[in-house]
């Protein structure tokens, strides 16, 4: 049996230093590869197998669809998948978000929405309007405008001279703030960090503000206050701001609602989706964006001044539509609310295991952020690589988790981050519990081990 790694073959493999299974089949929340080893797929991929693995009918609407017409110019022409698709998600989207421009990728999305923003001012008569505020930490994307945008340092290291400059401000990240997400608020947790930098920075030079609803992996799926937003919406009407949802990862029902944003009761400027939005069967991402905001573009300029090769494609959008319609028709983005609830309720029997600061999320979204010492909440050393260590144990278990790292002051802090598909059961969440925590005592072990050396 041949081996997949770097040299080996001829795949440019996205990791250069490690030998990957071979994945040949999946079902459900599981994959398995070559040798018949079986995975529990805890986090949908990269947080996008939503619907779960092997849905034979979304192939099937793709195959359907590429072979009516597989490509048409987007400039040029439109059709039926996409403007069926388009009515789906502006009917699911929250408030006047009604007009959907399809891509291919989270950060195409966050690219288009910024470019969007910057463009309306501009026809709006504010051309000063240009700079972007920011959390930290965030991730918004890896393409340059995206990777601006995100508070990743280690992704940002070797392109600093190419990024665009980004105000940014400390996100409402309870278990790391001086308040703790706890009545006195503090300006992270408030909102009023997000005022002070458009202030500091002059309102009439900001256009626009971006945010994960919840966070995704880079702080570990932390929930805002429940005024947060509402704080947020409060300071980007008063000065003219943008305020755009990235909803890339949380989005098309990841946390329990369609979009991330809906409980804490207000509406974005602009918002992205992408990920599940394909359920992993399309590669699709969208700008959404309401007739207040387009309605300028298209009396002036006419258009979006963003533009990518497969937007707008036929066959990407006939999957996402069948992959909406899967999950509409079968209730998954209650059952997800549901099973998040049993999911964290289970989450917590690891508290009080080694190295287990915090435990935090919504919906089947989790963060279990690690520390060297949970009294004072230091984290571990970068050099220590206890996420990957773990990710590493829980893979060897026959669990997929996600590992990030630096979190906790840009370099070090160490989480995982679990989502598995919608479909999951109570049975594989106890499961999933099991062999994490197998994986979680290995890890630490080692980690001991290393240190005493």
């Amino acid at each position: 049996m041949a081996e997949h790694r770097y040299p080996l073959g001829h795949v440019f493999y996205r990791k250069l230093n490690k030998r990957l299974p071979l994945i040949t089949r999946g079902e459900g929340c599981w994959l398995v590869d070559e040798t018949g080893k079986a995975y529990l797929d805890a986090c949908g991929g990269a947080f996008v197998a939503n619907l779960g693995h092997g849905l034979s009918e979304i192939g099937d609407a793709m195959a359907d669809q590429a072979r009516q017409i597989a490509y048409v110019n987007g400039t040029a022409f439109t059709h039926g998948p996409v403007e069926e698709l388009a009515a789906e998600v502006a009917a699911l989207s929250p408030g006047d978000l009604n007009r959907v421009y399809p891509l291919s990728s989270g950060s195409e999305a966050v690219e288009a929405a910024l470019k969007f923003a910057r463009q309306y001012w501009v026809e709006s008569g504010k051309p000063g309007k240009h700079r972007i505020v920011a959390l930290a930490p965030a991730y918004h994307g890896n393409t340059l405008l995206a990777l601006s945008a995100s508070a990743r340092e280690h992704y940002q290291t070797y392109f600093r001279e190419w990024l665009v400059d980004m105000a940014r401000v400390p996100a409402p990240y309870a278990y790391r703030c001086a308040c703790h997400g706890r009545p006195p608020l503090c300006p992270a947790c408030d909102g009023s960090a997000v005022e002070q930098a458009i202030l500091r920075l002059g309102p009439e030079t900001v256009a626009a503000f971006i945010a994960e609803p919840v966070g995704g992996s880079s702080s570990g799926a932390t929930v805002p206050h429940p005024e947060y937003f509402r704080r947020i919406r409060e300071i980007c009407d008063k000065y003219e701001v943008l305020f755009v949802a990235d909803e890339v990862l949380t989005g098309a029902g990841r946390t329990g609602t369609w979009a991330a944003i809906e409980p804490f009761g207000v509406v974005p400027d602009l918002m992205t989706l992408g990920k599940g939005l394909g359920g992993g069967y399309a590669p699709l991402s969208a700008l959404v964006a309401p007739d207040r905001l387009v309605e300028r573009l298209a009396r002036g300029s006419g258009g979006l001044l963003h533009a990518q090769t497969y937007s707008h494609h036929p066959v990407l959008a006939a999957g996402a539509l069948a992959a909406i319609r899967y999950l509409r028709k079968n209730a998954l983005i209650d059952r997800a609310a549901r099973m998040g609830t049993v999911l964290h309720r289970e989450l917590q029997t690891l508290r009080g295991m080694p190295h287990v600061g915090d435990i935090r999320g919504r919906g089947l979204l989790a963060g279990v952020e690690f520390v060297a010492d949970v009294e004072s909440r230091s984290p571990f050393p970068r050099a220590a690589g206890f996420g990957e260590r773990l990710a590493a144990a829980a893979l060897d278990e026959g669990l997929v988790l996600w590992p990030n790292v630096g979190q906790a002051d840009g370099t070090n802090g160490d989480l995982v981050m679990i989502a598995p598909p919608f479909v999951i059961t109570e049975d594989e969440i106890g499961e999933l519990i099991r062999r994490l925590t197998r994986a979680l005592e290995h890890a630490a072990r080692a980690t001991k081990a290393v240190e005493a050396v």
